[in-house]
């Protein structure tokens, strides 16, 4: 299996994996999906950030049925963040082919799961100890259940749930499919699959070699709506001499290569709808240097060998730490230094702090290069570049051009007008800054109104914890916290408001949905 459309697999799961950008199926992915397909018990061996959710979410999407209301599959997971996380996964999965998931997790109103539990759901995702809660209750009802999945089944024993694991199994119907997925194989780990597991397929994933040293790696935070204008001010500010840019999707390439062109910039794009004809006439332009950079998808890019590619560029984040090693293994090639320069938003900060801890990479943050910069650093580059085509000669031909010229006019005049008409405006365009208008904050800060407060168990502490780690923002840019019972104000730092906006504003703390919003100056309340 090469890509995810071999797998045959109906129409609305395939259109929200295209859609998700997945586009070449991981090693664990490729070697467990037909497998999980055909009903099999499977032993998975492989590490966070390997593809897995996706390796047994896929084919459970697959066989779910939307037309029944009883539950059909189980995924048991060590901590409640693992079960929103592959709750969230799933859902994406299942967006078309309408399979509902629910996680189950302690911490949260058991009340709201057992309505959601009631109202009818396909796949359900929790600890075991809240699981087995539901179970005692009557609550989640596992008569029709067709598939277990066990995840990161090491770190549940290591926990202490193997009595509940246990317990939920016998629980279970006996001809069922269990799929069990563990970073290490440990004694506990094995008794377990012998006992409840029937010829399973064992599949085991090794990492590769993480990164080549030469690379060296960098970040840039950008807001979605600054994306294109922050990539072309980074490019404006480097000297490149060829540059492979990734996008997740074929139509982002299509969209960004038409971006980048309408700006001047020589660039072509490369996927996976291209005729082998057109593909091989884009390779013969980048490796000529007819083009400077060259934007593709992870599966068009897989094969390139081009050695002297000087940078590559993340404009989408990759599904998983595997691709980000690949894609960065593009540049530093035949013992040459290469930079890879990831862009984030502020919802993928989390994603990229993953891919460091996965890969054990250090990814440095940089600023975004201002006007002042962008065009310093051009000046800069053109200067070096005229001071050695002097030194290199061969200048008689466009010495005749000029001519008559020189009498006319300051030879200094003639070369900036040269420089201007090759070079075209070196300044670009400002960035698109939020407004976020008058919100009754201290002078050079932001104040939000967010509608969770003391009744969700946050306090301040958690608060500031969960801001910095979820937009990426310095503790200390987070200024006065007015926790009540029901909602929540806090100031925030100009520079980094429009971060915390964008990365909060549609996420979960505890288990609850978060609406963030700019604060009005007439909400001030006395403190209770």
């Amino acid at each position: 299996m090469t890509t995810f459309s071999d797998l045959g697999l109906n129409k609305k799961v395939q259109q929200a994996i295209d859609e998700m950008g997945f586009e070449e199926p991981s090693p664990i992915q490729a070697q467990c999906i037909p497998v999980v397909l055909t009903g099999q018990d499977v032993i998975g061996q492989a590490q966070t950030g390997t593809g897995k959710t996706a390796a047994f979410g896929i084919p459970l999407v697959e066989m779910a049925s939307a037309t029944s209301r009883s539950v059909q599959a189980l995924i048991l997971t060590p901590t409640r963040e693992l079960a929103i996380q592959v709750a969230g996964e799933l859902r994406k999965i299942s967006r078309y082919k309408r399979v509902r998931t629910l996680p189950i997790y302690g911490g949260q109103s058991i009340g709201h799961q057992i309505k959601a539990i009631q109202q009818g759901v396909h796949i359900v995702i929790g600890t075991p100890g809240r699981v087995l809660d539901h179970i005692r209750r009557g609550t989640l009802k596992l008569d029709k259940l067709q598939t277990v999945v066990l995840d990161e089944a090491d770190e549940m024993l290591d926990m202490g749930f193997i009595d509940d694991i246990e317990t939920i199994l016998q629980e279970t119907p006996k001809e069922r499919q269990t799929l069990l997925f563990s970073a290490t194989m440990p004694d506990a780990v094995k008794r377990l699959a012998k006992r409840y597991m029937k010829d399973p397929v064992n599949v085991t994933i090794n990492r590769g070699e993480v990164a080549v040293p030469l690379i060296e790696q960098v970040y840039y935070k950008v807001l979605e709506r600054n994306k294109l204008e922050s990539l072309c001010r980074i490019i404006d500010s480097e000297d490149i001499q060829l540059g492979i840019i990734f996008c997740r999707t074929k139509r982002g390439v299509d969209e960004l290569t038409e971006a980048l062109i309408a700006r001047g910039y020589m660039a072509d794009g490369l996927h996976g709808d291209l005729s082998q004809a057109q593909r091989d006439r884009v390779m013969k332009k980048f490796r000529n240097g007819e083009i400077e950079m060259l934007i593709a998808t992870d599966v068009a890019a897989r094969g390139i060998d081009v050695g002297n590619v000087s940078h590559v560029v993340n404009y989408d984040l990759p599904q998983d730490p595997e691709s980000y090693v690949h894609r960065i293994g593009r540049t530093g090639r035949a013992g040459k230094r290469g930079l890879a320069m990831t862009l984030v938003t502020p919802r993928e900060f989390k994603l990229l702090k993953s891919i460091e801890k996965e890969t054990k990479a250090k990814i440095v943050s940089r600023e975004v290069p201002s006007l002042a910069d962008v065009a310093e650093r051009q000046a800069e580059i053109w200067r070096e570049r005229l001071r050695t085509a002097v030194q290199e000669g061969g200048l008689a031909h466009y010495r005749a051009i000029l001519g008559e010229l020189v009498d006319e006019f300051d030879p200094v005049d003639l070369a900036a007008a040269a420089l201007k008409l090759n070079t075209g405006d070196l300044h670009g365009e400002e960035q698109a800054d939020y407004d976020f208008g008058d919100t009754g904050a201290a002078p050079g800060k932001v104040r939000f109104f967010i509608n969770i407060g003391r009744s969700a168990n946050i306090g301040p502490t958690d608060l500031i914890k969960f801001i910095s780690e979820e937009a990426g923002v310095p503790r200390q840019a987070i200024g006065k916290i007015d926790i009540f019972d029901k909602f929540t104000f806090l100031e925030v730092e100009q520079e980094s408001a429009p971060f915390v906006f964008e990365s909060l504003r549609q996420s979960r703390i505890n288990g609850f949905r978060i609406n963030l919003e700019p604060a009005r100056p007439r909400e001030r309340v006395s403190r209770t």
